[in-house]
């Protein structure tokens, strides 16, 4: 079975195409910048330059392809906006899905999606949903809620470095979890046929607030936080104001998932029928306590590292020094 990752070099897709790979799948990637993705050469995988914002690029990437799974979402960085990427492209993406023959499409949304209509990402998301479920494709839906990896950037590197934690509205109870995880549930979809044609929700061991992860950083880190609160009435503002102006459409759109995590609705559901279709077991799901364990661990001990190799040369350089201190009288 050959597969066509789409956005393998994110956060998520990266840990599709590793599992796919070592569970043995001929691995074909679409890439924006073949140089960005030389490690997905290096595991194996088959790189071939396209775009989904540019459709004509598509059909020669899906030759041959059994199965395509779709890791792709417009990055706060990209100039494009959020529907031409995940709108205008995966309609695109689907179209010639279908027009290869492709005989399964996997496609990451988001939970609650249908929840939040004001919100562009989470509306798109739903919209996309109806499109595939009415495309003539055999799908698996994957339903997320958020990931682990990027609690690092939000929580953890900020405690280190004593930088403020920026913490908006009331917070939501998210259910992370790791991308690996979802990665296994992703493969485990291709060779289950009670997954086709349906929707699952995908998401950790448990929801957890910003305050709580926050706590359980400072415990592990042994430092303490600077949280500062956002008013979601200001980030309201800024957002209607950005939308006044083209160049600031794009971050308008971006600001409006502040909504989304800080309702105050808890983003979680129920997996253990889940676990029973796709046959994996719960325990060997990573909690967020065990993956921040893992990372303040790592950074703890390259930061003594670090601290003995500088006292080391601090020492050793006083030892250099031809000419003792002498005590003036």
């Amino acid at each position: 079975m050959t597969l066509l990752i789409v956005g393998a070099t994110g956060t998520l897709g990266r840990q599709v195409a590793r599992r796919a790979i070592d569970e043995g799948y001929k691995v074909r990637c679409l890439v924006r910048s073949p140089k960005k993705a030389a490690f997905l050469k290096e595991w194996g995988a088959e790189v071939v330059p396209g775009d989904l914002c540019y459709p004509q690029t598509l059909q020669a990437a899906l030759e041959g392809v059994t199965a395509v799974i779709d890791a792709a979402t417009s990055r706060p960085t990209d100039s494009l906006s959020i529907k031409q990427v995940d709108w205008d492209g995966k309609v695109s993406l689907i179209q010639a899905s279908l027009a290869a023959g492709v005989e399964r499409f996997i496609f990451f949304s988001i939970l609650n999606a249908d929840k939040y209509p004001e919100v562009p990402l989470m509306e798109i998301k739903r919209c996309t949903e109806l499109f595939l479920a009415e495309s003539g494709l055999n799908y698996t839906i994957l339903q997320l809620a958020g990931f682990m990896q990027g609690l690092i950037g939000q929580y953890g590197i900020p405690i280190l470095e004593g930088q403020p934690v920026w913490v908006t509205g009331e917070s939501s109870p998210i259910a992370y979890m790791d991308t690996q995880d979802i990665a296994k549930f992703a493969i485990r979809a291709l060779s289950i046929p009670e997954t086709e044609k349906q929707t699952f929700p995908v998401v950790g061991t448990r929801a957890w607030s910003a305050e709580e992860i926050i706590s359980l950083c400072e415990r592990l880190s042994g430092k303490e936080a600077r949280v500062t609160r956002m008013p979601i009435n200001l980030l309201r503002t800024i957002r209607r104001m950005m939308r006044f102006f083209q160049w600031g459409w794009n971050v308008a759109d971006r600001l409006a998932f502040t909504e989304v995590l800080a309702s105050g609705r808890p983003l979680n559901a129920p997996m253990d029928e889940v676990y029973q279709v796709f046959g994996l077991d719960p325990k060997d799901t990573t909690t967020l306590e065990s993956y921040l364990q893992e990372y303040f661990n790592r950074i703890m001990k390259k930061l003594r590292e670090l601290d003995y190799e500088k006292n080391k040369k601090k020492k050793k350089k006083e030892k250099r020094t031809p000419f003792k201190k002498v005590n003036s009288q």
